[in-house]
């Protein structure tokens, strides 16, 4: 068919005697982040499912079932691939928000800038994030051991006044009772920790079993550019490295619930009342428990992703025992710690807390700035075009916010739970019953409402930058609508221009993440500094002025009630989220956004959807195309195209050459490539649009999350249309009555542009370019 014959089929005529018969085509839509259902997206009451399970399937209208070619008039048979229940189908899985600082610092893994040079400097980063992760693990089983162990075993139980308030602990009180010895209750207070480790471990193996388990399609490496990461096999396959990870957070875990009971006893034991046999048993279970740190440590620097190919070799045995010679260790480090000791009694508070949780922070720190410089060095030696956020840094500021934020965490849960035991005065304080959390604890917990103030100045300071820009835009919305008789509108002209300015905020983030990491690192080492008097916040500022004693007090009592109101929140969020479809599809949004790329870091944060998207679109793909012969247009909207430019990677480049893709409303520069430069740097995208030269990208100034991709090619037209008119029309006419509404986001399959750009893409991929009519151009972004 020659292409004025194709055009005239564009246009509803019958196509040239004689001319071979079309081929089949096919549009394969992928939905973005909000979520949608198949009905809404094929606009059509009756669609049929025609692969795929329950958790995310390909559909169609019913009436499209058999194949059939496209012959211009009644368009392409049109699929939708639907991923919801892949990140918000269930509400239970609303509770990974829980579990925000694991989530947090596996980005940074995929933060790392895109530069060559040695891969030792590559896995010198890789391997500090994954310590970072490992020292988040120890934080929050440090966390669960300084509440139940220390504030409840220790301190509460073994006062009589506080047991007394809490009737539940009344057995465990000191007395004559079997429970009343201090290592009996310390040794069942232990499974507090040891149940919290077992559900991470659970949560862990059930999604690798159901997301990594999604195997790559069995076909020839693809051939992309050497800089196209996400074109490896192995990419989006692997379980090898969750289940090693796996392992060895496990048993960090139990070491320190096993460092926890063994650093309680240790002192009575060396005692003059202590036993010397319980003593040489506690001295050679600590080093065996050294012993396995260390070990775990040293794994770390080998736990390095395999992408060349897909990760399905077994777990090495070495690795797989170590979760269960650490669970041996605990028990017998319980067992050790339930022995009878008459004569013991606790005061203060538990042995270890005020060291350990200082020490944690200088390592995290001290490992944060390893990452900086790691990352600073690639950054240095990249092409100046795929640098990413924050001069490189990107990676470490968002180690740096998940560290602080799991410091907050359990710095407010503690402080909670020692309020809730103690509700006659502030733990520590005189006329305090317990002495309260480690100090180091008081400090994060009053950290709380400084951030809060961090947070809200940053708000401010957006508000002010949104109201500036659209002053500035608004006497100059009514010129983008030359070709229209209508007289300037000004609540029309503001609106607009307040959209605009709204959605350049995104443009902001990096400078947003950069304040949140320093006012976490500057806390962090207040928090250190304080601790090392020994006092509580309230405490350090009663000799003060009366104003800063006042102020730190405040601080203290605020942060621990914030703290506990977050987590009810957090909880109330997930339940909603199970019974509530909305809330679900909300909170969802969430976790798209964090969790699209696999678990390299940390085994217990969310899984990754796109182990399993990306695999299902890449064999819907490439098994029609061998099996049809045909002509396939992927079009993904917002997250969708991060999928679908992933998915389209990892086909062969036979496969390619029949594929168009079409992007609208895509993060894929604007969010990814800025953030992860590594993976879609500005080489990456040119290398996609290298290997698969039919590409067109829509996009709005109106858009929060999409933007353009920046890419152009020697042939053909440019991959960028945009900004598109948003509203379509200024004012009222004869053909729109009503006024246009703003889309923003939303609804790029209204705008005429977007058939338009389809069937050029079509035509594209079967004879060539088509002349269309050319859309009316909108002026350049404007920040």
């Amino acid at each position: 068919m020659t292409t004025e014959g194709i055009a005239r089929a564009a246009d509803g005529a019958e196509p040239e005697p004689g001319a071979p018969p079309p081929e089949p085509a096919v549009e394969l839509l992928v939905h973005g982040v909000g979520g949608t259902t198949p009905e809404e997206m094929l606009e059509d009451t009756r669609t049929t499912r025609i692969t795929g399970d329950g958790t995310a399937s390909v559909h169609r209208r019913t009436d499209d079932l058999a194949e059939r070619p496209w012959d211009g008039t009644t368009g392409p048979v049109r699929e939708a691939y639907y991923w919801c229940n892949l990140t918000s189908g269930n509400g239970a899985r609303a509770l990974w928000l829980l579990l925000l600082p694991f989530m947090i610092v596996n980005l940074a893994h995929w933060m790392r800038p895109a530069a060559g040079g040695p891969r030792r400097v590559h896995r010198l980063y890789d391997t500090l994030v994954r310590l970072v992760a490992l020292s988040l693990t120890v934080l929050l089983v440090a966390g669960a051991c300084a509440v139940a162990l220390d504030l409840v075993a220790w301190q509460c139980a073994g006062s009589e006044a506080c047991a007394r308030n809490a009737s539940w602990l009344g057995p465990f009180a000191p007395g004559e009772g079997w429970w009343a010895q201090p290592g009996r209750r310390l040794a069942l207070a232990g499974a507090v920790p040891l149940a919290l480790i077992g559900l991470l471990w659970w949560l862990s193996h059930r999604t690798w079993s159901s997301y990594e388990s999604a195997s790559p399609p069995p076909r020839p490496r693809p051939d992309a550019g050497e800089h196209a990461a996400l074109a490896l096999p192995g990419f989006w396959y692997g379980r090898g490295l969750v289940a090693r990870l796996r392992a060895a957070h496990t048993a960090a875990g139990l070491l320190v619930v096993a460092a926890a009971l063994l650093s309680a006893t240790g002192p009575y034991d060396r005692g003059p009342d202590g036993s010397a046999a319980l003593a040489v048993l506690g001295w050679l279970l600590t080093a065996l428990t050294l012993g396995g740190c260390a070990v775990l440590a040293g794994q770390q620097f080998r736990h390095g992703r395999t992408e060349e190919e897909p990760d399905e070799g077994p777990v090495p045995p070495f690795t797989r025992a170590l979760p269960a010679a650490a669970l041996a260790l605990v028990a017998l480090t319980v067992l050790h710690t339930a022995w009878s000791r008459p004569d013991w009694a606790t005061t203060g508070r538990h042995p270890a807390g005020t060291a350990v949780f200082p020490v944690l922070i200088v390592v995290q720190g001290a490992l944060t700035v390893g990452v900086a410089l790691a990352a600073y060095w690639l950054h240095r030696h990249a092409r100046s075009a795929d640098r990413g956020a924050l001069a490189g840094l990107g990676g470490a500021c968002v180690a740096l916010l998940a560290c602080g934020l799991g410091g907050v965490f359990t710095g407010g849960v503690a402080q909670r739970v020692a309020d809730w035991l103690d509700p006659s005065a502030a733990p520590g304080e005189p006329g305090a019953i317990i002495a309260g959390p480690p100090v180091v604890l008081s400090w994060e917990a009053s950290a709380i409402p400084v951030l809060l103030a961090v947070l809200l100045g940053l708000a401010v300071a957006g508000l002010v930058h949104v109201c500036r820009a659209t002053r500035r835009l608004a006497p100059h919305i009514r010129d983008r609508y030359g070709d229209e008789n209508c007289a300037p509108l000004p609540d029309r002209s503001r609106r607009i221009a307040s959209a605009i300015s709204l959605a350049s905020l995104t443009d902001s983030a990096p400078r947003l993440v950069g304040w949140i990491s320093g006012s976490c690192l500057v806390l962090g080492l207040t928090a250190v500094a304080g601790s090392l008097t020994g006092d509580s916040p309230a405490r350090a500022a009663r000799d003060a002025t009366a104003a800063l004693s006042w102020t730190a007090d405040a601080c203290q009592e605020l942060g621990s009630w914030l703290m506990g109101i977050g987590v009810v929140l957090l909880l109330a969020m997930g339940r909603r989220a199970y019974r509530d479809a909305a809330a679900r599809r909300t909170i969802g949004i969430l976790w798209d956004v964090g969790t699209f790329w696999p678990r390299a870091a940390h085994p217990f944060a969310p899984p990754c959807y796109a182990e399993r998207a990306v695999p299902d679109l890449s064999w819907r793909m490439g098994t029609w195309i061998d099996a049809t012969g045909g002509r396939l247009v992927i079009s993904g909207h917002s997250q969708g195209s991060v999928l679908a430019a992933a998915a389209v990677w990892q086909l062969d480049a036979a496969t390619r050459s029949r594929i168009a893709l079409l992007t609208h409303g895509s993060p894929l520069a604007r969010l990814y490539g800025r953030w992860f430069p590594a993976f879609f740097g500005p080489r990456a995208l040119a290398s996609l649009h290298q290997d698969m030269p039919c590409w067109r990208n829509l996009w709005r100034a109106t858009d929060p999350i999409g933007g353009p991709v920046g890419v152009t090619g020697p042939e053909g037209p440019p991959v960028d249309l945009g900004p598109l008119p948003d509203p379509l029309h200024y004012g009222r006419n004869l053909r729109r009555p009503l006024p246009e509404p703003i889309l923003g986001h939303s609804d790029y399959d209204e705008d005429p542009a977007f058939a338009a750009e389809r069937a050029e893409l079509f035509h594209r991929l079967t004879r060539g370019p088509v002349e269309l009519p050319t859309q009316p151009a909108a002026p350049a972004r404007e920040s």
